[in-house]
C-alpha cells in the first residue's frame, strides 16, 4: 500500500466510528490539483539536467493550502499526495484557518553543491508562480530543506508571506525552529495523565536525530525524562542509564551522526523501535512501525513526530496492546502552527516576540489535544481516529457553510 493510500485509509477509518458526511468524504479522498514540473538545472560544471518536481494541493476549505517542500532522491507524487492529506487535518486538528499542501523534488541534495542548490529552488519557484502565493498556497520547508531555501524562495518570489519557516532576518517568527518538537511536548504534557504514563515512565526512545528529534531530547531531557537512545540514518547509540543529550548533539555536529559516541552502546534504526520504554518518539520517515514490527514494540506511548511513520495495520495492533499512540496530525502539527503564526504576522508587517508565540501555540495545542482524547473517548476508539474524527467535523461544518 503506498503512503496515499495509507492515508485515505485513516480518513475511512476515522468516518466509519464518527458520522461524516459522505459527499466530503469523496471530496477529501482526491486532491483539489496536482501539478508536476521539469526544472532546468544547469551544474556547475556547466552540463543541463532536467529535475522533476511536485506541488499537491489537497483541500483548502479552511484557508490557503499550507505544506513544506521535501528535497529527497525518492520523492513520489503519492508520497507528496499523503503528505499534503495529512496537513488539511493536521490544520484543522490545530484549528489554524489554513488547508493542506505539500510539495516535491526528486533528487539528492547531498550531491550538489550550495549554489546548485539555490538555483534548484529558485527554478522550483518559477515553475510554480501563479501556482503558489501568499493568499493561496504558503510552502514551508520539510526534508532536506530549511530557512534558507525558504528565504531564497521568498526572495524569488517577491514577498515574504509566500512562505514559512524563513530566517527572522527575512520575515520568520521566533519559536518556528523548536516548534514541531515543542508542540509535540505540549501534546505530551496535556495527554501525559490520560494515557496512564507514571513518573518512572519518564524514558524516552527517539528515532530520527534531525531538527525534530534533536530539539525533542533537548526539551525532554530539561523535564528530566531520562532520553536511552537516538538514532540517524547511520545508526543508533543507546544507553538504559541515560545520554547526555548536550554532548551527544556535539558529537553529532562534529562527525555527522550519533554513532560512535563514546559511553552507549550501538543500536540499530529497527531495534530502537522495540526497546522497552515509556515514550517512543518516530521522528524520522514514514511506515516504519507495521504489522510485523508491531507486536513487539514495548513502548507505553508512541509519539509520532514524523508524518506517517505507523501503518493502519499496526495501529490496530498496538491499540489491542494498550499502547497509545499520539498521532502525528496532532503531535507534530506545532510546525505548521508556528508556521500559521509566521505568516499571519508576515501579512500585517508585526513580528511577535517568543513568550507570545511559545503561548498561543501552548494554548492551542493544548486544547488540541484534549478535543481528540474526548473524540476517542466518545466513539470508543484510538487517538487517532479521535483526531481524524474531530478534523473531519470541523471540515465538514466549513463545507455545510460553503
Amino acid at each position: 500500500m503506498n503512503a496515499f493510500e495509507n492515508a485515505f485509509n485513516q480518513i475511512r477509518r476515522a468516518a466509519a466510528v464518527a458520522e461524516v458526511n459522505a459527499d466530503v468524504l469523496m471530496i477529501l479522498s482526491h486532491p483539489m490539483r496536482e501539478v508536476h514540473i521539469s526544472i532546468p538545472l544547469k551544474r556547475d560544471d556547466g552540463t543541463l539536467q532536467m529535475i522533476e518536481g511536485f506541488r499537491v494541493q489537497h483541500n483548502n476549505w479552511r484557508g490557503p493550502y499550507k505544506g513544506g517542500i521535501r528535497f529527497h532522491q525518492n520523492v513520489d507524487i503519492d508520497e507528496v499526495k499523503a503528505l499534503a492529506t495529512w496537513m488539511t487535518f493536521k490544520c484543522a486538528v490545530a484549528n489554524i484557518p489554513m488547508g493542506g499542501g505539500k510539495g516535491g523534488v526528486t533528487f539528492n541534495p547531498k550531491e550538489y553543491s550550495e549554489a546548485e542548490l539555490e538555483r534548484v529552488m529558485r527554478g522550483w519557484t518559477r515553475a510554480m508562480r501563479g501556482v503558489i502565493g501568499p493568499d493561496i498556497d504558503v510552502p514551508a520547508p520539510d526534508v532536506n530543506t530549511s530557512p534558507r531555501e525558504m528565504a531564497w524562495l521568498a526572495d524569488e518570489f517577491g514577498d515574504p508571506a509566500v512562505t514559512t519557516g524563513k530566517p527572522i532576518e527575512a520575515g520568520g517568527s521566533e519559536g518556528r525552529g523548536e516548534a514541531t518538537a515543542q508542540g509535540g511536548y505540549y501534546v505530551l504534557e496535556e495527554l501525559f495523565e490520560d494515557v496512564s504514563l507514571e513518573p518512572e515512565m519518564k524514558s524516552v526512545a527517539i528515532q530520527g536525530f534531525g531538527n525534530a528529534g534533536r530539539t525533542f531530547a533537548r526539551i525532554a531531557q530539561r523535564h528530566e525524562w531520562k532520553v536511552v537512545a537516538v538514532s540517524d540514518s547511520r545508526g543508533g547509540v543507546y544507553n538504559p542509564e541515560g545520554l547526555d543529550v548536550e554532548a551527544l548533539e556535539r558529537h553529532k555536529d562534529e562527525t555527522g551522526s550519533v554513532v560512535g559516541f563514546a559511553g552507549a552502546q550501538e543500536i540499530s534504526n529497527e531495534a530502537i523501535l522495540e526497546l522497552e520504554c515509556g515514550l517512543l518518539v518516530p521522528a524520522a520517515l514514514e511506515n516504519v512501525i507495521t504489522q510485523e514490527n508491531a507486536p513487539r514494540i514495548q513502548a507505553k506511548v508512541v509519539l509520532e513526530l514524523a508524518n506517517g511513520p505507523t501503518t493502519p495495520e499496526a495501529d490496530d495492533i498496538l491499540f489491542e496492546k494498550g499502547i497509545h499512540v499520539i498521532p502525528d496530525i496532532l503531535a507534530n502539527s506545532g510546525g505548521v502552527t508556528v508556521s500559521y503564526f509566521e505568516w499571519a504576522q508576515n501579512k500585517v508587517g508585526e513580528h511577535w516576540d517568543a513568550g507570545e508565540i511559545d503561548r498561543k501555540l501552548k494554548e492551542l495545542l493544548s486544547d488540541a489535544s484534549r478535543q481528540t482524547w474526548d473524540r476517542a473517548q466518545k466513539y470508543k476508539t484510538d487517538l487517532r481516529r479521535g483526531a481524524f474524527a474531530l478534523a473531519l467535523e470541523r471540515l465538514s461544518e466549513t463545507y455545510t457553510q460553503m
